[in-house]
């Protein structure tokens, strides 16, 4: 198969930072909350006072049930004006305010408002609560116990332990062999497998991830495509003898290619410009051919056609070359011209 070999940065899948949602001093962070340490999902981080959020909730209260007597009130003059008015005016059509609709009205909407009012204080009073909804890492922490915050105020920053991810950039050639076109979404039996490996102190470690997606544009500047790798459970199950693929490290990335059947491998030296290479035939005659590259690395160069398995390619440098010259294989003279074998993958 061509396996293709990238880099990239370990990214969380989720990072996000910690904000206040309500003003007021700290009285409570939990051990958790320590820069590094794992955090678990829906646990208290950071306690808020919550004493005047708790009393607007009373407050609050209060208002809802002022706001329901008086719609009561205005329900019950209502029904006595309806009565005045059949008794007194007979079959003629009142006035909406002369049966209280207006009052009604206003005394209703008066009340919705109240319970909004009292939804918020209590909302507010959760919110004294700092939690973050998966499991995950501290990767900063920016407050301090009794420290007096306002609402918005960055607290930390923290990401979730699921997944890990690598943006690897691609050259076109790169896409092409491995058969990725741009805007790829993987399904579960079509998503290529990846080697990342990099080195900690002198021992290395390897981690293995899949292919997820492609982007679905060409960057303007390096002209670049890009796939995102994901690795499941970096900090647990693929963590490498206990190392984990950590947030902010710098990765090597194999990505395995699909078998070809009709491919052959030749010295990187042997291409030229693009998509050309000069063959030494059984004469010493050199041929210029034109080949069809499926992907190169920093060693070999993958194509599709124009050579035959055990012909010699000129791998030195060549100038002012033409079909049919004569050269000398450095196989065949010290003072020749470098030469590499064709092989079948």
């Amino acid at each position: 198969s061509i396996d293709v070999e990238t880099q990239g940065e370990v990214k969380a899948k989720n990072q996000i930072p910690l904000t206040a949602r309500v003003s007021g001093h700290i009285v409570a962070i939990s051990d958790q909350f320590e820069e590094g340490a794992a955090i678990n999902q829906d646990t208290v981080l950071v306690k808020i006072d919550d004493t005047d959020y708790k009393v607007a909730v009373v407050r609050a209260e209060a208002r809802v049930a002022e706001a329901q007597v008086s719609l009561e009130r205005e329900l019950a003059n209502a029904k006595i004006k309806k009565d005045t008015w059949d008794q007194k005016k007979g079959n003629t059509n009142p006035s909406p305010f002369a049966l209280n609709k207006p009052q009604v009205l206003e005394a209703e909407a008066k009340l919705r408002a109240a319970k909004a009012d009292l939804e918020e204080a209590k909302l507010n009073v959760q919110r004294t609560e700092i939690k973050v909804p998966f499991n995950g890492r501290v990767l900063s922490r920016n407050i301090g116990l009794g420290q007096y915050v306002s609402a918005g105020a960055a607290l930390g920053q923290v990401f979730s332990v699921d997944v890990a991810q690598v943006r690897l950039p691609l050259t076109d050639l790169q896409l092409s062999a491995l058969r990725l076109p741009l805007g790829f979404e993987a399904q579960a039996d079509n998503a290529p497998e990846v080697i990342f490996t990099t080195n900690i102190g002198r021992s290395q470690h390897q981690w293995r991830g899949r292919i997820v997606r492609t982007n679905a544009a060409v960057d303007q500047n390096t002209r670049l495509s890009y796939a995102i790798a994901e690795v499941e459970d970096p900090y647990g199950q693929a963590a490498d003898g206990g190392t984990p693929f950590a947030v902010g490290m710098f990765v090597n990335a194999r990505i395995k290619g699909f078998e070809e059947t009709d491919t052959w491998v030749l010295p990187r030296d042997a291409l030229r410009q693009e998509d050309t290479v000069y063959v030494v035939d059984q004469d010493n005659k050199l041929n210029i051919r034109q080949v069809d590259v499926y992907a190169t690395t920093a060693d070999e160069v993958f194509i599709s056609g124009g050579v035959q398995t055990g012909e010699q390619v000129v791998t030195s440098a060549a100038t002012n070359v033409y079909n049919g010259m004569l050269v000398e294989p450095l196989t065949a003279q010290p003072s020749g011209t470098e030469a590499g074998v064709v092989s079948k993958l």
